[in-house]
């Protein structure tokens, strides 16, 4: 069954506010999580001196995915919560996002902080398990808003790929 704005939420809860200031603070949060992340992303001598598959994007081009990836992001979750037809329902959405920034940022908190991506290819799948719950969940409320996580995935699944092989090319890792 989906819900719809216009015939349950507002029945159920009242109306909601317009689109561009959910946006705001949710692209606001998402931005606070990238900056987080790029906090501890430390691209120092350590991580260049990693053996990396030939495959891998240049360093330059992680920051404009990512940038992407949360405003699209952002627009899943305002599209979830504002066809959300509970509190309680908007509450679910809004846990599943803190979770899913939890894990992202505790990926790059081990791989790069701790220097430990063989911790990260462990983490990885806790990441990629809280980006497909949302997309599964939010088809409830929102098409698009599932759609919208489906990059995020995408890339996820790419770096798990891409953490497997750097531990794999730095066996060293493990051994310390």
């Amino acid at each position: 069954m989906t819900y719809t704005h216009t015939d349950t939420a507002e029945a159920l809860t009242g109306p909601r506010p317009g689109f561009w200031k959910p946006f705001g603070i949710a692209f606001l949060l998402a931005m606070v999580v990238g900056g987080l992340g790029a906090l501890t992303t430390d691209l120092s001598s350590w991580y260049f001196s990693l053996n990396k598959p030939s495959w891998q994007p240049p360093d330059w081009a992680f920051g404009p995915a990512w940038t992407i990836i949360y405003a699209f992001t952002a627009l899943a979750a305002v599209y979830a919560w504002r066809e959300a037809p509970t509190r309680d329902d908007r509450l679910t959405i809004v846990v599943l996002f803190l979770c899913t920034a939890f894990f992202n940022l505790l990926w790059s908190l081990l791989f790069f902080r701790l220097q430990r991506p063989d911790w990260a290819l462990i983490e990885v799948g806790a990441l990629w398990a809280s980006v497909f719950i949302p997309i599964v969940v939010l088809a409830r409320y929102s098409k698009t808003a599932s759609w919208l996580l489906v990059p995020y995935l995408a890339w996820v699944t790419f770096a798990g790929f891409l953490n497997y092989t750097v531990v794999q090319l730095n066996p060293q890792i493990i051994a310390q």
